[in-house]
């Protein structure tokens, strides 16, 4: 269990607690594995980095930037938003969110989440409740919205709405002209679950969610109905920690498979009309994966990188030479499969058998945050608000 990750501060939410051991002893306690040692087949190399405020210091959080016509997005948690120039990491503008408070002073907006940039607006939440519309070519507000609780995850634009997955467990859709809310839609919440929420995934007119108490649920985009649930974690063990069956990870949905993911659950294919589980593996995490091809790429709780087969889940490699350092979501970038560490260290992969292909130290405080490919490069932000551009 990854317990340095929940020790995080925030990462932890909790409902309602009272009278209960969150721990159960020394055998709880990790060690992050030393830095292997790898003969690099190619240097990366950084292209670009700059500044986006404060970042987020060590506080738990997956604000990670955005990319459209060769322009990046990105965010600190205190307020700053910024556009860049994808090729050169020039300011194209900046904009602060952090509300007055007084003359010399600004109440901090605590952006949280991630980026989204969809029809000429950048969506972004926050922890007081609020989602932004922000207009892309110079970063003024369109409009601002009060939503039903923190906006932990990034929203999503499908189908003229803006979904939002707040923190006490509802599913907001806004509408994406105006920010008015077009429905609310419980998932409910367990006593203690980890900080963050799904993302939805969307197809064929429906929002497909996962929620903290095991379940994942699938929503008419229009209406605001319940299409069905379905568990894919139960809440078992002896310690509250080993209860979490929070599903916090994006769905995937690949010719008609939702691919699912629970921290102390399981790695689900259910099938998208009907929700029934076609197939499932137990193994867990609260970070994104990928499916590409006939294969998911993941990392998993204890931060094993694995390979596995969309048929049925067959474990094809296993990498676990990074254990408890706190690695980011993977991505996939010029034919490497590609995480970050708490340390700063950028660690790249072959996607076909699980070994080190290139290692590089790239910033001295830190990774948290998923790594995203734009423009033929990779971007990654690091907890001092540092964002860099990274080629091969």
């Amino acid at each position: 269990m990854q317990l340095r990750k929940l020790l995080l501060p925030g990462l932890l939410s909790v409902t309602l607690l009272s009278g209960c051991s969150l721990f159960s002893g020394e055998e709880d306690v990790v060690k992050m594995s030393p830095l292997p040692t790898v003969e690099n087949q190619f240097t990366p190399s950084t292209a670009w980095s700059t500044s986006v405020g404060d970042g987020i210091g060590d506080f738990y959080s997956n604000l990670h930037p955005a990319f459209a016509d060769s322009v990046i997005y990105a965010a600190d948690r205190k307020g700053t938003v910024k556009a860049v120039n994808a090729d050169d990491g020039k300011e194209v503008w900046s904009v602060n969110l952090a509300e007055k408070d007084g003359w010399f002073s600004r109440k901090p907006a605590l952006l949280s989440g991630g980026l989204t940039v969809a029809g000429g607006h950048v969506y972004v939440g926050s922890e007081k409740a609020q989602v932004y519309a922000l207009n892309s070519s110079d970063g003024s507000i369109a409009w601002q919205t009060t939503v039903a609780g923190e906006s932990l995850s990034r929203p999503v634009v499908s189908d003229g709405l803006v979904l939002i997955h707040t923190s006490n467990g509802q599913l907001q859709a806004l509408n994406e002209a105006d920010g008015l809310v077009k429905w609310t839609v419980n998932l409910d919440m367990p006593a203690l679950s980890l900080r963050g929420e799904s993302a939805p995934a969307t197809a064929f007119g429906a929002a497909i969610v996962g929620g903290d108490n095991g379940r994942v649920s699938a929503v008419l985009m229009q209406q605001g109905q319940m299409i069905w649930q379905q568990r894919i974690s139960q809440a078992t063990g002896s310690t509250e920690i080993d209860r979490l069956s929070d599903v916090d990870t994006t769905p995937v949905i690949v010719n008609g498979v939702v691919y699912t993911l629970a921290y102390n659950g399981n790695l689900t294919a259910l099938d998208l009309r009907s929700g029934q589980i076609m197939w499932k593996r137990e193994l867990g995490s609260v970070n994104d994966f990928i499916v590409e091809g006939n294969r998911i790429y993941m990392v998993d709780q204890n931060d094993r990188l694995l390979a596995l087969s969309t048929e049925g889940g067959v474990t094809l490699w296993t990498q676990s030479d990074l254990l408890h350092r706190l690695l980011t979501s993977p991505a996939l970038y010029n034919g490497s499969l590609v995480v970050g560490d708490s340390e700063g260290y950028m660690h790249w992969i072959d996607p076909d058998n699980g070994r080190f292909v290139a290692q590089q130290k790239v910033d001295s405080s830190g990774f948290l945050t998923d790594p995203v490919v734009a423009d033929g490069k990779l971007l990654i932000q690091a907890k001092d608000g540092t964002l860099y551009a990274i080629t091969r």
